[in-house]
């Protein structure tokens, strides 16, 4: 029994440990708020299409028939 009760101790010791050397690490818990959303990075802008696209064929004629 006094085996366990070290080995928890050794355990614990070791997780505390390691997250005190991780850096910054909020252990809070889930935050619900504006101010949570505010620390997330700004969304990328989207990428402008390298060539424009090819131009539709008319609707009253199909695509692969012969002018």
């Amino acid at each position: 029994m006094w085996k366990i009760v070290v080995g928890f101790i050794a355990f614990a010791a070791l997780a505390l440990f390691i997250l005190s050397q991780g850096g910054d690490i909020d252990m809070s818990g889930e935050k619900h708020g504006v101010e949570s959303h505010s620390e997330q990075a700004a969304p990328a802008a989207p990428a402008a299409p390298s060539e424009p696209a090819a131009p539709a064929a008319p609707a009253d004629k199909p695509a692969d028939a012969k002018q």
